[in-house]
C-alpha cells in the first residue's frame, strides 16, 4: 500500500496497458505520447489535455518517453479507438537538446534525473512516424511548442535551412496549434461521433494539409465586424528560395494572430495547400478555472525512481494565468499561449493553494505565484470592441497602449490571500515580472519588496542599446534605471538587502561588438556579473529568427546585422563576461579593434587591467597546446521557452567577486 507521500498509480492516468487493465479498460480513447516524463501536474501539457479529455468521459493513456526505435512501445495499449496525440514534450527537442553553439546539452529538465537522450531530435517527427507504423489510419494529431511552432515552413537553426510545414514532415492528419483544450475535447467529439478526421478541418487552432486534388473548403469564423478572407502566405518553393518572401511571409503571419480577427492562411508547398485556420479563441476565466481545478497529483508518476528537476522547479509554484501581450520579438510565448491574458478566478487559485498546504510533503514555501509574467494577472483591454479589431503586436511597445488595463489591484490581492493561507509560510514570485508595468503601481513594488522577493528579484532588460532594444520590442534602459532605484528603495524600507537579476542576451539580431562593448559598460557602472550567459537562439517563427535569418527586419523591411559565425559569439559572450580571467584576450581584441583602448588599464571605468591575468596566459598555454583551456564550454540559456527553464541567466549580487567555473 502507498504510503501517504507516494501516490498510488491508479491516481494517475495510465501509462502501461498493465495500468489500463487495472482500470478494467480493455482499450482507451487516446494516447498521448509525449516527449516528457508524465508529471500529474497542470504546468505539463499531456497531463493537462489528458486530465481535459478524462473529465469529459474520455478514456486516455499516456506513453511518456517511449522507445522510438520501432513501434512496439505504441502499440502497448493496442489500437486507440480514436487517436493519437503526439508532442515532443514542454520544450522544442532541439532545443531542448543542443545550446546555441549546436552544442549537446548534458542534462535534460524533463526526464527522470536529468537523463539525455530520453527523447529523439525532433521528436514529433518520429513519434509520428511510429504511431503510423503501429496502426497504420488511425488518425494522428500533433501538438506542443514544437509543432506550432513549425505550423508553416520556417527556419531551422539547427540545420541552417528553411524546413516546410511539420505536417509535411509528419503526415499528420491535423496539428493543433496553440493551447489545446478546445481543439482536443471537440476533435475527440467528433470522432466519437464517428466523423471523419477531415470533419475537423472547421476548427479554429488547426493546420492540415489538402490532397493535391482538394479542393479549399469555405468556411466563416468572424462576424461581419471582421472579414473572411484568406491570405496566402508565399510558398514553400518562394520562401526557401528569397530571403524577402520568408520575410513578408512572417510580417503575415504575425499580423494574422489576435483570435477575433486573425484570417485563415494558406501556403503552398509544392503541389499541396497548407491550410492554418484562425487560432482558438482565449479561454474566459471560468474555463481556465475548468482546467485548473481538475484532480491533478500535482507529482511525477510512481514509475519513476529519480527526481525529474523540472518537477522540483515548479512543484511548489501556482499558474495564475497565461498568454503574454509583451510582443518581444525572440520570444515564442505570444505564439503559443496568445497575447490576451487568461486568468484563473482568485477561488480557483486559492483553492489550489489549500490543497499544496494540506500535502504532508508541502513545507510551505510557494516558490512561484504568476505564469510567463507575474504582473499581468487580469490584465487586459478596457475596450472590447477595441481589442477585436486591434492587430497590434504588443500592447507596450513602443508605449504602453493607453487602452491597456493596467490595474495591479488583482494581483495585490491575490498575493495578500495566498501569504495569510493557514500552511502557507513564505511565497515568493519567480516567474519575472514587466518593468514597464510595475512602475504604474508602487504600491505593487512595495509589497513584492516586503514579502514576495527572496532576496533575488528576475526582470529582462535583455540590453542596453537603444537600437537592439528596439528590434526585441523591449523598453528603453532608462526603464530598468528607475525600476533598479524603486526597487533599492522598496527593499531598504522593508529592512532586506536584496539584488536584481537582470537577463542579458548575446548575439541577438542588431547586436554587434559596438552594442556589446556598451552593455558591458553598463554592467560594469552597475556592478552586475552574470555568470550565465543567454546565448540567443532562432527558435522558429519568431520575428527576431527572421531577422537573423534574412539580415531583414519583417515589420519595416528595414537590413539587421546579424552575428552568425561562431568566434564571432564567442566575443559578445566574452565581452558580457569581461570581468573573467581567461576572456582576457579576447576582450582586448574586442576593445582594441573597435578603438576602445580607454576601457583597458587600471582605471575605475576599465573593463580589463593593462596585463593579462594568470589564469588568462594559462588559458592560452593550455589552448596552444591542443588544450581547451579553463573557459571550456560556455553554458548558455534559451531563457523565453512557453516551457519551464532548467537553468537561469543568475548572475552575482553587486560587487561580488566570487567566480564561478
Amino acid at each position: 500500500m502507498a504510503s501517504p507521500c507516494t501516490p498510488d498509480p491508479s491516481q494517475f492516468l495510465p501509462t502501461t496497458a498493465a495500468e489500463m487493465k487495472a482500470r478494467g479498460w480493455d482499450a482507451v480513447d487516446v494516447v498521448f505520447v509525449s516527449g516528457d516524463a508524465y508529471i500529474d501536474h497542470p504546468s505539463f501539457a499531456a497531463a493537462l489535455l489528458g486530465r481535459v479529455l478524462t473529465a469529459e468521459g474520455f478514456r486516455v493513456a499516456i506513453l511518456p518517453q517511449p522507445a522510438w526505435l520501432d513501434a512496439s512501445a505504441f502499440r502497448q495499449f493496442g489500437k486507440p479507438r480514436l487517436c493519437f496525440a503526439v508532442s515532443a514534450g514542454n520544450m522544442d527537442s532541439m532545443i531542448n537538446h543542443y545550446t546555441a553553439n549546436k552544442k549537446r546539452r548534458n542534462d535534460d529538465a524533463y526526464s527522470p534525473g536529468g537523463k539525455i537522450e530520453l527523447r529523439p531530435d525532433r521528436a514529433t517527427n518520429v513519434y509520428a512516424q511510429r504511431c503510423r507504423e503501429a496502426f497504420p489510419g488511425t488518425p494522428v494529431i500533433a501538438g506542443g511548442v514544437e509543432a506550432s511552432l513549425r505550423r508553416i515552413a520556417h527556419f531551422d537553426y539547427w540545420s541552417e535551412t528553411v524546413r516546410p510545414s511539420i505536417l509535411v514532415t509528419t503526415k499528420a492528419d491535423l496539428v493543433g496549434f496553440g493551447m489545446g483544450e478546445r481543439v482536443i475535447v471537440e476533435v475527440c467529439k467528433r470522432l466519437a461521433a464517428g466523423q471523419p478526421i477531415t470533419a475537423c478541418r472547421d476548427l479554429r487552432g488547426v493546420a492540415y494539409l489538402l490532397g493535391g486534388k482538394e479542393q479549399l473548403p469555405a468556411h466563416e469564423w468572424h462576424d461581419a465586424a471582421c472579414d473572411n478572407k484568406t491570405v496566402e502566405l508565399p510558398s514553400f518553393e518562394e520562401v526557401t528560395a528569397d530571403k524577402v518572401a520568408f520575410a513578408n511571409a512572417t510580417r503575415l503571419l504575425h499580423h494574422e494572430t489576435n483570435p477575433q480577427n486573425g484570417r485563415r492562411l494558406v501556403q503552398k508547398h509544392g503541389d499541396r495547400l497548407l491550410v492554418v485556420n484562425p487560432p482558438a479563441l482565449a479561454l474566459d476565466e471560468k474555463g481556465m478555472d475548468r482546467v485548473y481545478d481538475l484532480p491533478y497529483t500535482r507529482k511525477p508518476h510512481p514509475r519513476y525512481k529519480e527526481p525529474i528537476p523540472a518537477h522540483t522547479m515548479i512543484k511548489d509554484s501556482v499558474t495564475t494565468m497565461r498568454g503574454c501581450f509583451g510582443g518581444c520579438t525572440f520570444c515564442s510565448i505570444t505564439m503559443h499561449q496568445g497575447r490576451a491574458i487568461q486568468s484563473r478566478s482568485q477561488k480557483s487559485i486559492l483553492k489550489e493553494v489549500r490543497q499544496m498546504a494540506a500535502d504532508p510533503d508541502f513545507k510551505g514555501a510557494i516558490s512561484d505565484v504568476g505564469g510567463p509574467t507575474a504582473n499581468m494577472y487580469q490584465m487586459r483591454c478596457s475596450r472590447p470592441e477595441v481589442e477585436a479589431k486591434c492587430r497590434r503586436l504588443s500592447c507596450i511597445h513602443p508605449t504602453v497602449c493607453k487602452l491597456l488595463g493596467k490595474d495591479h489591484g488583482p494581483t495585490k490581492q491575490l498575493l495578500k490571500k495566498v501569504r495569510e493561507t493557514p500552511g502557507v509560510t513564505s511565497v515568493r514570485v519567480a516567474s519575472g515580472i514587466r518593468m514597464d508595468l510595475a512602475r504604474f503601481d508602487d504600491e505593487y513594488l512595495e509589497d513584492m519588496a516586503r514579502h514576495h522577493v527572496g532576496g533575488q528579484l528576475k526582470v529582462a532588460p535583455e540590453h542596453t542599446s537603444e537600437k537592439v532594444l528596439g528590434l526585441m520590442k523591449k523598453p528603453a534602459t532608462s526603464t530598468f534605471d528607475d525600476f533598479a532605484r524603486k526597487f533599492a528603495a522598496a527593499s531598504e524600507r522593508a529592512g532586506k538587502e536584496q539584488y536584481l537579476i537582470p537577463y542579458f542576451i548575446a548575439s541577438h539580431p542588431g547586436s554587434g561588438v559596438l552594442e556589446m562593448i556598451e552593455l558591458a559598460v553598463f554592467l560594469k557602472q552597475r556592478g552586475y556579473r552574470p555568470r550565465q550567459v543567454q546565448d540567443f537562439i532562432p527558435a522558429p517563427m519568431d520575428i527576431a529568427t527572421c531577422m537573423y535569418w534574412t539580415g531583414l527586419d519583417p515589420m519595416t523591411m528595414q537590413p539587421v546585422e546579424t552575428v552568425k559565425k561562431l568566434k564571432d559569439r564567442e566575443v559578445q559572450r566574452a565581452l558580457m563576461q569581461y570581468f573573467k580571467p581567461e576572456n582576457w584576450f579576447v576582450v582586448r581584441k574586442a576593445l582594441l579593434e573597435a578603438n576602445r583602448k580607454d576601457l583597458i588599464g587600471e582605471g575605475p571605468q576599465c573593463l580589463i587591467p593593462s596585463n593579462p591575468p594568470k589564469v588568462a596566459m594559462q588559458n592560452r598555454r593550455d589552448e596552444a597546446r591542443g588544450g581547451r583551456g579553463r573557459r571550456g564550454d560556455p553554458t548558455y540559456v534559451h531563457a523565453k521557452d512557453a516551457g519551464v527553464r532548467s537553468k537561469g541567466g543568475m548572475p552575482c549580487a553587486p560587487d561580488d567577486d566570487e567566480e564561478e567555473d
